[in-house]
């Protein structure tokens, strides 16, 4: 097999594109999707200022003394949002891998808002419970809120470039994402100053649950690997000004596997290949609204062929996955 290349794709490229050239670009999306449905996404469209803004106050979050950071902690095992500290999850549990806890610390945030008339006690508990925001650092939460914005918008815009991959009207997944139930989550992986665990990682190998995921890492750093089909790991390499995009268990459902949710994981590198140094990252878990009904697409089924997945609501299914993972 020819060696791999990460793929990168011009979204703006595509937003202006028409005709025959904005099928050959979907046709490219739908290609990656089969393969491995990774890919680096630039000319996004997202303001500098604002992924700089909230990957400052990121930075200052996880530099406050533990102390601190503990006050924005969830308040109890499985609540979705705020302060997570290190070895609370083992995400290779998802997949009924069992693991030592993952080298990470995270800080977590759900909706925005809760949809008029959203009264499943279900969801308001779970993927609408309260964001714990922390006290400091200053500009913190608007920081978050504004890229939150951002990501719900990009996302948006993804998911039809999607549809036009999938050879399905644009617009198909907007009535799907009207109200997603997405979170974001800013990891960091702290200096380590000892060897990890037998079968440690910063980040087990597991796949995302969702619609897809978009992951700004940290420029130039490494330990993001994906089995890609030649069933290897191999290393993804952050593109500068880009974000890593891929998706997740539910448009693989949706897809009925034509698109692939590839195991991803994230290693430690060799000590003095910088294995034990600090590592950030943000990560956008998109996901459709709380009550979207997810059944595999016509469009992704041959004439004569079924469905391989019954048909599942988006909050339930996430919220089984997640609760998988507590370590």
């Amino acid at each position: 097999m020819a060696a791999f290349t990460f793929p990168v794709f011009d979204l703006g490229r595509f937003e202006q594109s028409d005709g025959e050239a904005r099928k050959a670009l979907g046709a490219e999306v739908d290609r990656i999707c089969r393969e491995t449905g990774f890919l680096a996404i630039r000319n996004h469209g997202v303001d500098q200022t604002v992924i700089d803004a909230v990957w400052q106050a990121a930075r200052r979050f996880f530099d406050l003394p533990a102390e601190e950071k503990q006050k924005a902690r969830a308040p109890y095992k499985g609540y979705p949002y705020g302060y997570l500290g290190p070895e609370l999850e083992a995400l290779a549990r998802s997949r009924d891998i069992d693991s030592p806890p993952d080298l990470k610390e995270s800080f977590n945030g759900g909706p925005l808002r809760v949809p008029d008339g959203m009264h499943d006690e279900t969801a308001l508990s779970f993927c609408y419970a309260a964001t714990i925001w922390p006290d400091a650092p200053h500009g913190f939460v608007e920081a978050w809120q504004t890229y939150y914005r951002a990501m719900e918008d990009l996302a948006a815009r993804i998911m039809r470039l999607f549809a036009v991959a999938l050879h399905l009207p644009e617009n198909y997944f907007d009535a799907f994402i009207d109200a997603p139930i997405s979170a974001l989550r800013a990891l960091n992986y702290p200096e380590q100053h000892v060897p990890p665990k037998p079968g440690q990682l910063r980040a087990g190998a597991h796949t995302d649950y969702g619609s897809l995921t978009i992951l700004l890492p940290q420029e130039g750093s490494r330990g993001l690997e994906i089995i890609t089909p030649d069933g290897q790991w191999t290393p993804v390499p952050p593109v500068p000004g880009a974000f890593v995009i891929n998706i997740g268990d539910l448009m693989a459902r949706w897809t009925n596997d034509r698109w692939v949710s590839t195991l991803h994981r994230v290693v430690n590198p060799p000590a003095q290949e910088g294995g034990l140094d600090r590592r950030q990252s943000l990560a956008f878990f998109h996901q459709p609204n709380w009550m979207a009904e997810i059944t595999v697409l016509d469009a992704c089924l041959a004439e004569g062929e079924t469905a391989k997945y019954p048909p599942v609501l988006s909050g339930p299914y996430l919220m089984g996955k997640f609760t998988s993972t507590a370590a």
